[in-house]
């Protein structure tokens, strides 16, 4: 789907989510708390929310949301993101997203 790649790719770090879902946000404050501001999109706040959803699952995201995208690249739902944070392979990939001093570039 051609919405779900274009927002995918207009910013480093993209999230896409739901307004209810607890492990979105947890994700989304876990990139904050390293230094990166993602873009967030509530797909139950669009009208093609579903159409989306389906289409993040033919991706092959593991779970609909969140849906992490880094550098415009599918990395995966919630499990994916913690694997790579626990194992030290997240912070190189988020790294040309902060600035300097570790504060999110907009």
């Amino acid at each position: 789907m051609e919405k779900v790649t274009r927002l995918a790719s207009e910013k480093g770090v993209v999230i896409f989510s739901k307004s209810t879902c607890c492990l979105c946000y947890t994700v989304s404050i876990l990139f904050r708390d390293l230094g990166v501001q993602p873009e967030v999109h509530e797909i139950d706040q669009d009208p093609e929310g579903l159409e989306m959803e389906r289409y993040l699952a033919r991706l092959g995201c593991t779970g609909p949301v969140p849906a992490v995208f880094i550098g415009g690249n599918l990395v995966g739902s919630t499990n994916e993101v913690m694997s790579l944070h626990l194992g030290g392979a997240l912070l190189p990939l988020l790294a040309p997203y902060q600035d300097h001093a570790g504060h999110a570039l907009s």
